[in-house]
């Protein structure tokens, strides 16, 4: 942040930090007012213009609008609410305490109010908890001029909204849109019939709102409409708030499959703020249970080292290829079980062709990385310890087990977070802990066996 708001805030001169402030942009102004401490995020918010302070609620993070809404009381709260969009309420009011959010919806205005439970009735997964209602829909024989006025005219929450006019009939049902575009490069009495685009995709009310998002991305529009069960025209999903969906949908996997996700309760999102602040029960809780797969795993790699413990001490240089071993396949199932489930958050993996397509095509990445890094690492270990060592068979023990252990993490990156979807539980959450215990004890088991058989003639009898 900077420093003359820095400065100004520590001396209690909030007016000085409001004016630098609001003379940036909202998306410069939510991040800043995210840096500082709430008091004085609450002092400058409420010496904002009404206008600008909405602009720069919007940009913030659910958390932080929530918080926002809290510290300001639930009159006040309610007055700045009723300026925003329903679906924005609806999200900060499911993150309130539910005693303080049901008595902020009692003081918003009745249509304000009726709205926002309109939304609140929907899954909150669904596409309908974070649609927008502020759009234009005309009918077909609206003429180019009225389209345009009713643009200029519209209260829109984003840029997005105004770029594209809705076309629906008598009973509201989708018929299909016209660009901005396109209504500024017709004559003024045309009628937007006449324009009429095909009707493209478009969302159900009820359609998780991921899915909706990822389907947004496939469209050349920056919005998407959402139609209900008899194809009426309800709401649209704007591109920001897609990608605000595809990142949280991601960053969940991610929690998840770094073992910090809620294993019981796998379809509930994991929070930063829960992991990062407050109590520590919480992240310890949820991160041992993984970490006692870590633990088990690591005393059965143990038991293969003190079962070869005759052949590691008979050639001494095997102790110092282990940690290749076993960091190498960490290494790599880590990168595959993060490429599954970006790829899975992001669309790009099929469930329903997954071994025909994904898998086999993680097995031949695995095969050509194992066998580079088989050899490379081979003829590194002839020179440096087997030939001046006279055992020079040293390069192909080295050689074989890296390979193992290469190509067994690449499978199981992909395999195993793939087998936990099928059995109902969040994908990769906890892959990894599992994946280091199987390539360790395999790729340790190889190691040690054929040291064993190749080196026999260098242990003692």
């Amino acid at each position: 942040m900077d420093h003359a708001i820095d400065n100004h805030l520590r001396q209690g001169r909030i007016d000085e930090a409001k004016t630098l402030l609001i003379n940036a942009e909202p998306e410069e102004n939510a991040r800043r007012l995210g840096e500082i401490d709430p008091d004085d995020r609450l002092a400058i918010f409420q010496r904002m213009e009404t206008r600008q302070a909405v602009a720069t609620f919007l940009h913030m993070d659910d958390e932080e609008q929530a918080s926002l809404l809290e510290s300001m009381g639930r009159e006040s709260a309610a007055r700045f609410a009723a300026h925003l969009p329903s679906y924005t309420i609806a999200r900060s009011v499911s993150l309130l305490p539910r005693r303080y959010g049901d008595s902020l919806m009692a003081l918003l205005p009745a249509k304000k109010r009726e709205a926002v439970q309109t939304v609140l009735q929907h899954d909150v997964d669904s596409v309908a908890r974070v649609m927008r209602s502020d759009f234009v829909a005309v009918n077909r024989e609206t003429s180019v001029f009225e389209a345009m006025e009713r643009l200029r005219t519209l209260e829109a929450s984003s840029d997005e909204v105004s770029s594209v006019v809705f076309v629906t009939n008598a009973d509201n049902e989708y018929q299909g849109h016209v660009t901005l575009a396109t209504l500024l490069r017709a004559k003024p009495d045309s009628t937007v019939g006449s324009l009429l685009n095909s009707r493209g995709l478009t969302a159900s009310i009820h359609q998780d709102k991921a899915d909706a998002a990822r389907l947004l991305q496939r469209t050349d529009l920056p919005i998407l409409p959402v139609l209900d069960e008899s194809r009426r025209l309800t709401g649209v999903l704007c591109f920001g708030d897609a990608m605000d969906v595809i990142e949280e949908d991601t960053s969940e996997d991610v929690y998840k499959k770094a073992g910090i996700g809620n294993l019981v309760h796998n379809k509930d999102v994991v929070r930063s703020e829960k992991l990062t602040s407050g109590g520590i029960g919480y992240p310890v809780k949820v991160r041992l249970a993984f970490l006692m797969v870590t633990l088990a795993g690591g005393l059965m790699v143990g038991g293969v080292i003190d079962f070869f413990e005759d052949t590691l001490a008979a050639v001494v240089a095997l102790a110092i290829f282990i940690p290749l071993v076993m960091d190498m396949g960490g290494n790599v199932g880590t990168q595959s079980t993060t490429i599954f489930a970006r790829g899975l958050a992001l669309g790009h993996i099929n469930l329903d062709r997954f071994f025909r397509t994904h898998l086999v095509r993680e097995a031949l990445v695995g095969l050509a990385m194992g066998v580079f890094i088989a050899v490379l690492a081979g003829l590194i270990a002839y020179f440096w310890q087997g030939a001046p060592n006279d055992i020079p068979q040293l390069g192909v023990v080295v050689g074989v087990a890296l390979f193992v252990s290469v190509f067994t993490a690449s499978i199981l990156g992909f395999l195993l977070p793939w087998l936990l979807v099928k059995i109902g539980v969040d994908h990769a959450p906890g892959a990894d802990p599992f994946i280091t215990t199987i390539k360790d004890f395999t790729g340790l088991a190889v190691y040690f066996g054929m040291a064993a058989w190749l080196l026999a003639a260098h242990m003692p009898v």
